[in-house]
């Protein structure tokens, strides 16, 4: 059977699966549109919350970060993992014993404030859309290549599911449907990888796969031989090589972590277990599943990028025949170069690939004595590593199936608990806890779905024109997450002081910070064209690049927050006991409405 006939079985097999799911579990209340009843058990929601949380970022993006950016990428495998550590220890179980559905939910009562509830659902709404944009991007990369049409197209085709299925079910819907999803992706990601590392090194499992010894007889382990042929290229040392600065990297891994911590739609996902006791153990079962796809995408990357340059520098470096022939170029590289992702120009007319650093002064020397006239893959675009890695890695056509049903699985379990998010943050914190109070329980259900289809049209436009690859929006809406609704949930749980003068004006000041940084170097709402200083790094204060701000907000939004309560009136009394009551886990029922 071919590839493509193949693909479509596999994909719309799962895509069956998930819709079969969404319909059997529909919801029938608002409670089990936001929080699935409140009844999921821990191993479960821990699956799910995997899922949701392995984004396309994760799934599709990382692997090609780690690829291009070695061991400095390993910041994003710290940053995501380690929010998870903070989230179980720091406020998992104290949201759930407060017992609301929502992130402004809890901050509203907390700071007995509207206002407070406004001004933290458009910051939800602004990480949220932020982040569906990476969603988006990976959905249409994923879709353009599998259906074999344009990036665009491909992205139409995936706001049109994912509306559907985010809208049928909620939450209960959604719990179940990325439980199956879990299970798809994550053996779509360690199946090739398995592959891979026996062809390479022969050892099963990727993780020692990364420093085992190569199986071709050179006696090099992977990474040494990895070493050698990036170098001889003109590239960075790969175990070496650094995305920036030691304080960029460190504020980076933090802003990755309390945005991963401040994360709504991760968040509401600790209302749907019956316990207290249970909000933590979720959350630890979610770093074991989520900690099975981390420990292999090092090894994903690494081995994806040795097998890419092997492809096209078939024999020695400057020699006439060490390079592949662009008329004999494998199938994968003209399917992908369809979807514009991959791209191919003959720069010295000898009609074959030359794919080296030409930025590297001392490789650009060598190469025109080879007479090559400049990098001829002129784009290959990150975000393709891992949908590529089983075609370049020449595995059986099942195997490249089923990594396009894993990629898709992954964009839209995010996706959908994003949208989720930001419905429930229009109809629920907005329409009924403040405009609408009255509002029936049918009508709050449509203004939800209404909302969520607005946000997909604006994420959809949006992921037409992404700020960089997935990985890289995903950061900037972990930033915003990190500096607005990270420092609010922390000061209501552990600082009784705390008054809704405080939380108002620290969130603002927060997002302010962080969104005006962010867009005086990536554009105003992301327009190309708008950005007033670039984004290069001599413009970066303190050498910070945007995607890693969210730190520095969360700072100005702990301070800010601090010092104007401690200039205005204490909160009331029943206000400092409640968040002394939080801090006790007995007694919590279940989520109220």
């Amino acid at each position: 059977m071919d590839l493509k006939t193949l693909t479509y079985i596999v994909v719309g097999a799962t895509f069956a699966l998930y819709l079969g799911i969404a319909f059997w579990a529909r919801a029938g209340s608002t409670g089990e549109f936001y929080v699935a009843g409140g009844g999921i058990h821990p191993i479960a929601n821990g699956m799910a919350t995997g899922a949701d949380w392995m984004s396309a970022a994760s799934f599709i993006s990382m692997a090609g970060l780690i690829a291009y950016n070695g061991y400095g990428a390993s910041l994003f495998l710290m940053g995501w993992t380690g929010g998870y550590v903070l989230l179980a220890m720091l406020l998992a179980p104290y949201l759930r014993k407060f017992g609301k559905f929502t992130v402004p939910e809890f901050i509203g009562d907390r700071f007995y404030s509207n206002t407070a509830r406004i001004v933290a659902v458009i910051c939800l709404i602004l990480a949220s859309i932020t982040y569906v944009i990476g969603q988006m991007k990976g959905v249409g990369v994923a879709f353009s290549r599998f259906l074999e049409v344009d990036y665009d197209t491909g992205l139409y085709i995936g706001m049109a599911l994912v509306f559907f299925y985010a809208t049928l079910g909620g939450m209960k819907g959604i719990t179940y449907t990325q439980i199956a999803q879990y299970v798809v992706l994550i053996f779509a990601y360690t199946i090739p990888a398995i592959f891979i590392s026996m062809n390479l090194t022969g050892n099963p499992l990727p993780q020692l796969g990364l420093g085992s010894t190569m199986a071709d007889g050179s006696g090099m382990t992977l990474l040494a031989k990895l070493n050698l042929v990036v170098t001889e290229l003109g590239f960075k040392e790969y175990t070496t090589q650094t995305i920036a600065g030691r304080l960029d990297m460190f504020v980076y891994t933090l802003s990755l972590m309390i945005g991963t911590a401040g994360l709504p739609h991760v968040i509401v996902r600790f209302f749907t277990v019956p316990k207290v006791s249970d909000a933590r153990s979720s959350a630890g079962w979610a770093l074991v599943f989520i900690a099975i796809l981390y420990t292999t995408a090092p090894a994903v990357g690494a081995m994806a990028r040795l097998n890419l340059h092997a492809t096209i520098q078939t024999g020695e470096i400057g020699s006439p025949e060490g390079n592949l022939s662009y008329e004999e170029r494998p199938q994968w590289f003209k399917n992908w170069e369809k979807t514009g992702l991959l791209q191919f120009e003959d720069k010295n007319g000898d009609g074959r690939i030359q794919y080296y650093n030409d930025k590297n002064p001392e490789m650009a020397a060598k190469a025109e004595g080879f007479g090559w006239k400049g990098n001829e893959m002129v784009k290959v675009d990150r975000d393709i590593i891992v949908l590529a890695n089983p075609e370049i890695a020449k595995l059986p056509h099942w195997v490249i199936a089923l990594v396009a049903a894993g990629g898709l699985a992954a964009a839209l379990s995010t996706a959908a608990g994003l949208l989720l998010a930001i419905s429930s943050a229009i109809s629920h914190d907005l329409l009924k806890g403040v405009f609408m109070k009255g509002i029936s329980e049918k009508s709050e259900l449509r203004a939800g779905r209404i909302s969520m289809a607005g946000a997909i049209v604006v994420a959809g436009y949006l992921g037409l024109n992404p700020p960089g690859f997935a990985a890289g929006t995903v950061a900037i809406a972990f930033g915003l997450a990190g500096a607005s609704i990270f420092p609010a949930l922390m000061l209501g749980i552990f600082y009784k002081r705390m008054n809704k003068e405080g939380a108002i004006a620290g969130m603002i000041a927060g997002i302010s910070v962080t969104m005006l940084y962010v867009f005086q170097h990536k554009g105003i709402l992301f327009i190309k064209g708008t950005e007033f200083l670039g984004d290069l790094g001599p413009n970066w204060f303190l050498g910070i690049q945007p995607n890693a701000f969210g730190a520095i907000g969360a700072i100005v939004n702990f301070a800010v927050a601090i010092m104007v309560a401690k200039m205005t009136v204490e909160p009331p009394q029943h206000i400092q006991d409640l968040v002394e009551s939080i801090r006790t886990p007995r007694g919590a029922g279940g989520a109220t409405h």
